[in-house]
């Protein structure tokens, strides 16, 4: 990603930081992070690591039911709320993931990768993926359903944030190449593009 669109990134979520803290999470969106949480308990893992972790509000709740929890953000902002949750948490963005290989069961990414170039987004999934132990479980949730890439005109937020977008035939492909996909699955949700929904997948390191 060019400096300018991390930058923009970074400024944006910053400005938004104590109102994002301050939502009600969508019932859904619980209903997903439940679901993985269930899974990793089946599975018996015990370290996971929050990607584009925002305020911190996920990564929390995992730590709270028995995790250990390390998570990272672009935005100092939003790291300085997770901290102040009682997280550890760095600035720290996608191209430049510094853990040692094989450092976590489990990695959780919740519309964080949508902001990803999509000519950027296989050698990062192959970052995240080396990042797992084997039979690790990596979570990622994007909104799509149609391509799309670029600065979104109608964003509220300032500076104007940049999206990829994939169909969903699309982003299994991409995914694919690196990940066993265990589960994709299709939710609706009250967003202003009709056209989109979200995109559920549970991959794991093959």
């Amino acid at each position: 990603m060019d400096q300018k669109l991390r930058n923009n990134l970074r400024e944006s979520y910053g400005r938004k930081a104590q109102e994002r803290d301050a939502r009600t999470i969508q019932a859904w969106k619980l209903a997903e992070r439940q679901a993985f949480l269930s899974l990793l308990r089946q599975e018996q893992k015990q370290t996971l690591l929050e990607i584009g972790a925002g305020t911190g509000i996920d990564s929390k709740f995992f730590q709270e039911q028995g995790l250990q929890v390390i998570c990272i953000d672009l935005s100092p902002e939003m790291v300085e709320l997770c901290q102040q949750k009682g997280l550890t948490a760095y600035v720290m963005d996608f191209g430049d993931l510094r853990f040692p290989p094989a450092s976590f069961d489990a990695i959780y990414g919740l519309n964080c990768l949508l902001h990803v170039p999509k000519d950027e987004l296989p050698a990062i999934l192959k970052a995240i993926e080396l990042l797992l132990k084997p039979g690790g479980l990596f979570y990622m949730g994007v909104y799509g359903g149609y391509d799309y890439e670029g600065v979104w005109p109608d964003d509220t937020y300032e500076p104007k944030r940049f999206f990829s977008f994939y169909s969903d035939e699309g982003l299994k492909a991409v995914v694919r190449e690196i990940f066993k996909v265990h589960s994709f699955k299709r939710i609706a949700y009250n967003g202003k593009d009709a056209k989109l929904h979200f995109q559920s997948l549970v991959l794991g390191k093959p």
